[in-house]
């Protein structure tokens, strides 16, 4: 199997990873483990703001992935209709909490061991306080398309690309979470006919259908997804990772459970040192001013650019 690599490279608070899966633009096992190394990185460093992920293919972001990979590890797996495939994914779940990979890849559950941390890697994406954004620089199908729709923001280069699911072609359904996220973004029943009949969208169709937020000019595509990347991350991360697990998971939920999940990020942050430093100077401001800052026009550009009002001295809160 061709060995896939992620190339990482800091533009200040900005990371930019490109995936290299010669010479197709294949993403394979390699290269999601290194994703997964990415999102941890992202999540963890607090001087890391946002990821853009682009393809070092000239024409592609992520073929999709690699045949090979999906065909060896179906074949080594129990047969299972869906009730017993459930119980397969469950257990592969709770084998790669508790057993060492090294055993575990040697058993009939390592396909289902793989398919739920690459699940993991890409709901942490959803709720990691770093953005994510996807630099379609060209075709993205299956697997490499399910990536991008995990990301928060989804620029493509203007050109004869190909973005969406083809995998009922090959004889089998999404996996990588495309039968979830492009609900969320187009609708069930708009989802479900774009899967069964597996036809790719162009960039201005997947523009048009919301599975994408921009088309650019291809010598624009990566100064975009960086500045729009550094302008959303630089707002404060623990901020940023509450609103994406309120949106993502109680989005999808019940009112009630949606209100739920709304409520404890927002008592979490609310909290926090940086909303509490912020909120004290947004008051010392409006006493000062005799006026609500928000209702400065040029106060208000100024925390749009910086990503927050200002803060008082630190002296003394707590």
């Amino acid at each position: 199997m061709t060995e896939h690599t992620l190339s990482v490279e800091g533009h200040g608070p900005v990371l930019l990873a490109r995936f290299d899966g010669p010479p197709h633009g294949l993403v394979g096992p390699d290269l999601a483990e290194q994703l997964a190394a990415l999102v941890d990185r992202a999540t963890d460093d607090p001087g890391v703001r946002a990821v853009v992920l682009t393809g070092a293919h000239p024409d592609r972001f992520i073929a999709h992935a690699d045949v090979r990979w999906l065909q060896e590890g179906g074949a080594a797996s129990p047969k299972a209709g869906p009730g017993l495939a459930g119980g397969i994914a469950r257990a592969g779940a709770a084998a790669r909490r508790v057993g060492p990979e090294s055993v575990v890849s040697r058993t009939p559950l390592w396909g289902a061991v793989q398919l739920d941390k690459l699940h993991d890697t890409l709901l942490r994406m959803n709720t990691s306080g770093a953005v994510f954004v996807a630099a379609l620089n060209g075709s993205a199908l299956g697997l490499g398309h399910e990536i991008a729709l995990a990301c928060d923001l989804r620029i493509a280069a203007d050109g004869d690309h190909q973005l969406g699911q083809p995998e009922i072609l090959l004889g089998f359904n999404p996996g990588g979470g495309g039968t979830q996220r492009l609900p969320r973004l187009v609708g069930n029943h708009r989802a479900l006919l774009m899967i069964l009949e597996g036809r790719a969208l162009t960039p201005a169709e997947a523009l048009e259908a919301g599975t994408v937020d921009a088309v650019v000019p291809a010598d624009e595509l990566l100064d975009t997804a960086l500045a729009r990347a550094a302008h959303l991350g630089a707002r404060d991360k623990a901020a940023i990772a509450a609103c994406k697990r309120a949106i993502y998971l109680g989005g999808s939920a019940t009112l009630p459970e949606g209100l739920h999940a709304e409520r404890r990020e927002f008592l979490s942050v609310l909290t926090g040192h940086h909303a509490q430093a912020v909120m004290r100077s947004y008051l010392a401001d409006t006493d000062t001013s005799g006026d609500l800052p928000l209702y400065d026009t040029d106060a208000y550009a100024a925390a749009l650019s910086s990503g927050s009002f200002p803060t008082m001295p630190t002296t003394g809160l707590h």
